[in-house]
């Protein structure tokens, strides 16, 4: 297997919702994530909490804008309150494969830029 795997997502999209999403990484593990939702405003924004570890304090902030461009939608991604370098790391890598696994799954064969995970811009 290459990649990460989703294997269970339950998800109450409404503010103050759960999700739980079950990831399987290449090595087999199974990762869980799971927060809440702050904003839901459809089709545009979604920002929500991120937790790996429950025993950890504290939440990370992912935020998700769609903006329409033309006839392509571009997203923007932002993941916030990360607690160091190495996790930042981590998370850039995870979400550059998530939005080039969405890109590829929207337009077969198109050309994919990747991305970049870094603070808000000022």
């Amino acid at each position: 297997m290459t990649g990460v795997q989703t294997c269970a997502l339950p998800i109450y999209l409404r503010v103050g919702g759960a999700y739980r999403i079950a990831n399987r990484l290449p090595d087999g593990t199974l990762l869980w994530i799971f927060g809440e939702f702050e904003v839901v405003d459809p089709p545009f924004r979604l920002v929500y909490t991120w937790r790996i570890d429950p025993s950890e304090p504290g939440s990370e902030r992912v935020s998700v804008q769609f903006e329409p461009r033309g006839d392509a939608t571009e997203v923007i991604v932002v993941h916030e309150r990360i607690r160091d370098a190495a996790m930042r790391a981590r998370h850039e890598q995870g979400w550059v494969g998530c939005l080039d696994n969405l890109a590829n799954y929207q337009s077969p064969g198109a050309p994919n830029s990747g991305g970049t995970i870094g603070p808000p811009a000022t």
